[in-house]
């Protein structure tokens, strides 16, 4: 029973110290709440140096201020635009097919030789009427049909007219379908029905 004793007492001066050497149970500075309050010194200042009021807070810390909305990426005009662009677009005929990979590059409404698109003529025409076919479309609170269009989906990236675009297309719904119509020349000849 002794040795038990000597045991517990071994452990639990170990167990002390090692807390005395980490701080708080994740190794750091222990929790405000259990450390002692700072005296002020002859001068009425604290002898713990503040942080800087413009210190970025820890992830985990609370707010009253709310956090500002994303970023939005910009949305392209609609109407008639410079037609310049250059774009990456994949097309996916169907689950388990490969894709199919477009280049399209447009200068004032004219395809430019790098472009691998079949139909890049009609493209960079459409993309000269209006940009603003690959706007991300927002489905908050738009009601669509339901509707299957077939299995094909599309993405399409890159600049049209100085602007950042990132597009994704379907034909799960009417409202996919009515999209990927009226993008079908910058989707090109693998995209959907026709």
């Amino acid at each position: 029973m002794r040795n038990v004793r000597l045991h517990l007492a071994a452990l639990a001066v170990t167990a002390g110290l090692l807390s005395a050497c980490t701080g708080g149970p994740d190794g750091g500075n222990p929790p405000s709440s259990t450390r002692p309050a700072q005296s002020p010194t002859s001068s009425g200042t604290s002898s713990a140096t503040a942080p800087p009021s413009t210190a970025t807070p820890s992830p985990d810390t609370e707010t009253s201020v709310p956090a500002p909305p994303p970023a939005s990426p910009s949305a392209l005009p609609a109407g008639p635009g410079q037609g310049n662009a250059e774009l990456a677009i994949t097309v996916i005929p169907a689950e388990g097919q490969a894709a199919v990979n477009y280049t399209l590059v447009c200068e004032a409404g004219v395809p430019a030789g790098e472009s691998s698109h079949p139909t890049a003529d009609a493209a960079c025409a459409a993309l000269k009427r209006n940009a603003a076919l690959l706007n991300p479309a927002p489905r908050t609170a738009q009601a669509c049909t339901q509707q299957y269009g077939g299995p094909e989906k599309a993405t399409v990236s890159g600049v049209v007219d100085g602007t950042a675009v990132e597009a994704s297309f379907a034909r799960t719904d009417g409202c996919e379908i009515s999209a990927w119509d009226a993008a079908k020349d910058i989707l090109g000849g693998a995209g959907g029905a026709t």
